[in-house]
């Protein structure tokens, strides 16, 4: 297999130096985040942490900067989407970057929750990045404010809006994902399953202690009326025996 970085110290070095040089020049509010946004991005890493648990190529990477050469440019281009993913049967090797140039794999999906809350990027630079320089699949945006979803596929004229399914949700096939609105927020459909959320899991573990709990009780409660039932039983043989013990001596019979 493919290595998916690291195979060039120099190069990666270099990458590494032009990242962190990058981080130094973001203002202050960049480093902010609107509340919609914190809590969309926390619903997107915990949906793909089980879809990695159960398809380990599938990654999913969190604000990671992606750095790639054009052309003739001497100058990098940057990107930081808010999360995107990737298929590669080994883990992508990275510290502060996804370099193109080093790696072996490609962003399939770009996630950016979109609020008017934030003023961290420009949303419509990064779509013409996502669409005419990195050429990524599918494009989903989420806007939270309005509770608004957009899928950009990629054709052979650029981006085009992708229709959602019957279901009303956004199918990502590569994935066997689906994507739509539950509530007020982005959600994501497995192989046809809602992904759960740890609070979700908490309450159906919570739900199955207190189910497995009362049938335990009331299991116990029938084993003890039992074992009441069958003493009253064992005791009523035993005075029928009494009693026809005495009849027979009654009757003067050995």
């Amino acid at each position: 297999m493919e290595p998916t970085a690291g195979t060039n110290p120099e190069l990666t070095a270099f990458y590494e130096a032009e990242a962190r040089k990058y981080m130094r020049s973001l203002r202050p509010e960049h480093f902010m985040e609107a509340m919609p946004q914190a809590t969309q991005r926390k619903i997107t890493l915990e949906s793909f942490d089980v879809i990695h648990a159960k398809r380990p190529e599938v990654q999913c990477f969190n604000e990671l900067l992606i750095q790639y050469r054009r052309g003739k440019r001497k100058k990098l281009c940057k990107v930081v989407p808010d999360n995107f993913v990737v298929i590669h049967p080994q883990p992508i090797v990275s510290l502060t970057n996804f370099s193109l140039e080093e790696q072996s794999a490609r962003p399939l999906l770009v996630l950016e929750y979109v609020s008017k809350h934030s003023e961290r990027k420009d949303y419509d630079d990064n779509y013409e990045k996502y669409e005419e320089e990195l050429k990524v699949p599918y494009y989903l945006v989420f806007y939270p404010d309005n509770e608004e979803v957009t899928l950009f596929r990629l054709g052979e004229n650029g981006y085009a809006a992708a229709s959602p399914n019957a279901a009303g949700r956004y199918a990502i096939p590569e994935l066997e994902l689906e994507a739509g609105l539950l509530g007020e927020w982005l959600r994501f459909w497995f192989r046809g399953e809602l992904l759960p959320l740890p609070g979700d899991l908490l309450i159906e573990r919570d739900a199955a202690r207190e189910q497995r709990d009362e049938e335990r009780t009331a299991r116990k409660a029938a084993e003890k009326k039992a074992k009441a039932a069958e003493a009253r039983a064992t005791a009523a043989e035993a005075e029928i025996a009494k009693l026809r013990e005495e009849l027979a001596k009654a009757k003067g019979q050995p």
